[in-house]
């Protein structure tokens, strides 16, 4: 057997982390089997589809290095991917069905529906929702309908007595009792199209898709697609429902945890790699100890009997780790490449960027490295070399426990002293500036302070004596010298 598998979402928003991970387990599970990974458009809930969301679905999975062997935009000989383009098809097989008595037309308004889940919750009865009103209508009486004019839905016509056992190959088999079971639920809507359900369950026997993982969320679909599959005599897939991905109060992770969208991760400057590592450990792992992996090493070693039943939580804090892992892993060509558009976007960079703005960058990269978390936190520790400083006060150039008169003098002796700097290497200029706190009685803290915010405009930036050859002779002088004639006007 073939593994057939498919990431079928829908397009009503921004790819989201829950669905991402179903995502990734599906392709994994097909790269590791030498299957197939087919990305399918779930867009019969027309109401709720909104423009640009199947480019997002696309744009999406391709940055984080994802390929679909058919689709919408590749093809395929199960075509047309786009559910919305194949109402032709779920109207037939909802045909069918009502003939061989599996489902059967229903015309209750959603006035009357309405009338009747408020009784029924009034009542308080143990199972909300339909009546089963027109179940067992009689042709006359459906005749009386249709001449009304009255558009009718389709419904699947759920057995009233025993239990369905649907077979989870996570959890096990789940038994459900058949009058529990969503009221007999609707399969093909009045305008023509069909309902998840449906649409579902027909497209994944034609696509011939063998395993089905989607989050455990849909769970209580399970019990109706198995009624499905045994009224067209069909072999239903296997069924995986990992756990949701929980935030850490407990709850199914949400906006109100954090980012996410994959947007948004992707705007603050999470790398395609962290995020595919750490999401695919959301309820999978090798060997309980083993955290990092790359895309090809998941494509060979992803099983699914190690998805696990346990909930996972979003701990934004380790993805943030994963990230500057993944950051200082980066040749410093790669990472000055993916800097570059943060760097555009606080208005540093030209656009595009000049080759002298290139060539700078790269060489800050191995200053800044160890300091990034997220891509976006290359502007806070760069601005000082492509833009101007400028000190409001003085005495930010004044040391704690310093005063602006000891200030100015190591400042003058600084400029002094600095003549001729940048032919000398950072482990010589160090040296000199021990040298010449000794000489002047004050701490190397008191000395170099200072400095830092004369040449950087803060007391946090990348280590000073890099910076300083990277700034070159002509800016460190004219910033040293704003500095001292600064602290000259307060003295």
């Amino acid at each position: 057997m073939t593994v057939r598998v498919r990431f079928a979402p829908s397009p009503t928003g921004k790819m989201h982390i829950g669905n991402l991970r179903n995502a990734f387990f599906d392709y994994f599970y097909a790269r590791a089997t030498g299957g197939k990974f087919l990305l399918r458009i779930e867009d019969t809930d027309q109401g709720r589809s909104t423009e640009g969301s199947i480019q997002n679905i696309y744009d999406t999975l391709r940055w984080l290095g994802l390929s679909w062997d058919e689709g919408p935009d590749v093809g395929g000989p199960f075509g047309p991917y786009v559910q919305s383009e194949r109402n032709a098809v779920y109207g037939d097989y909802a045909a069918k069905l009502v003939s061989a008595g599996h489902a059967y037309r229903c015309y209750c308004s959603p006035e009357r529906l309405e009338a009747v889940r408020k009784e029924q919750t009034e009542k308080k009865l143990p199972v909300i929702g339909y009546d089963r009103h027109c179940r067992d209508l009689t042709e006359t009486q459906r005749a009386e309908y249709d001449e009304q004019g009255l558009k009718p839905v389709i419904r699947l016509r759920i057995p009233l007595e025993s239990v369905t056992v649907f077979r989870d190959e996570i959890l096990g088999d789940i038994e459900k009792a058949n009058i529990d079971i969503n009221p007999d639920p609707v399969l093909l809507k009045s305008d023509g199209f069909p309902t998840y359900h449906l649409a579902n369950v027909i497209d994944d026997h034609l696509m011939e898709i063998t395993h089905v993982i989607r989050s455990q969320e849909w769970l209580s679909s399970g019990p109706i697609h198995l009624h499905l599959y045994q009224a067209f005599g069909w072999e239903p897939p296997k069924y995986y429902h990992p756990p949701l991905i929980l935030g850490k109060d407990g709850h199914k992770l949400a906006k109100r945890h954090g980012s996410t969208t994959l947007d948004e991760f992707r705007e603050k400057g999470y790398l395609p790699e962290a995020i595919v590592n750490y999401v695919t450990l959301l309820g999978w792992s090798y060997d309980d100890t083993r955290e990092f992996f790359s895309r090809e090493e998941f494509e060979k070693l992803f099983t699914l009997d190690k998805l696990s039943k346990s909930s996972a939580v979003f701990d934004y804090k380790k993805l943030d780790w994963f990230n500057g892992q993944y950051m200082r892993k980066l040749e410093p060509a790669d990472l000055r490449d993916r800097l570059v558009p943060f760097m555009q976007q606080a208005g540093l960079f030209a656009s595009p960027p000049t080759e002298a703005e290139r060539k700078t960058l790269l060489d800050i990269v191995p200053l800044i490295r160890e300091r990034l978390t997220l891509l976006s936190d290359c502007a806070s520790w760069t601005s000082f070399f492509f833009e101007d400083v400028s000190i409001a006060d003085p005495a930010e150039l004044v040391p704690k426990k310093g005063t602006p008169e000891k200030t100015l003098e190591t400042l003058t002796a600084l400029n002094t002293s600095l003549a001729g700097f940048e032919g000398k290497s950072e482990e010589e200029l160090e040296s000199d500036f021990k040298a010449l706190a000794e000489k002047l009685g004050v701490k190397l803290g008191d000395l170099l302070m200072p400095l830092r915010v004369a040449l950087t405009g803060t007391t946090k930036s990348p280590p000073l004596m890099g910076s300083m050859l990277i700034l070159g002779k002509d800016k460190v002088e004219a910033r040293l010298s704003a500095a001292i004639a600064l602290l000259g006007e307060k003295v």
